[in-house]
């Protein structure tokens, strides 16, 4: 126990994802998302936990003597129990991908996708699925995605409430 906390105790149901921090070599992060479980295995490496119906961003970056070897980011929402999933290397059981990303300029175009909506004061947990979807297949396509706007945002949150 750090601080007099206790400690944060995954349930069965909760989406973990294995991040490593080791310098310049090997960083993978969570750009947005809501932890429910936090466990620091030792000073590089930690599993964090997120509920299931939550959305969370998984960035890892990679290198080598030489450069780059891997840059990706993806958006998932973490999976009820009996849902289907698509499996993703140190997430575990794996989640409902929205969106999967590699190359660093296109890495980059999401990150700042996700500042642009943080910048309107929007949470990107509650960003609706279609829009990181759409964000997806536009950049794959070599297109430039619209923007998230507060209109789409406030239509996606009056369809979540009056939909199952």
């Amino acid at each position: 126990m750090r601080g007099g906390r206790q400690p944060i105790v995954a349930t069965p149901s909760t989406t973990l994802v294995e991040l490593t921090w080791i310098e310049k070599r090997i960083e993978h992060w969570i750009r947005f998302g809501h932890k429910v479980h936090e466990q620091v295995l030792d000073q590089r490496h930690r599993v964090v936990g997120f509920a299931p119906n939550t959305t969370f961003a998984f960035v890892r970056w990679a290198a080598n003597d030489f450069g780059t070897i891997i840059s990706r980011i993806d958006i998932l929402r973490a999976v009820r129990d009996g849902e289907p999933f698509q499996t993703l290397p140190f997430v575990r059981p794996g989640g409902d991908i929205l969106l999967k990303i590699d190359r660093w300029p296109k890495v980059e175009q999401v990150l700042q996708a996700i500042d642009a909506i943080e910048a309107l004061g929007i949470d990107p947990v509650d960003v609706a699925p279609d829009h990181w979807r759409h964000i997806h297949n536009r950049l794959n396509a070599g297109h430039e995605p619209r923007p998230y706007t507060r209109e789409r945002h406030h239509a996606w949150l009056q369809r979540r409430r009056a939909g199952p």
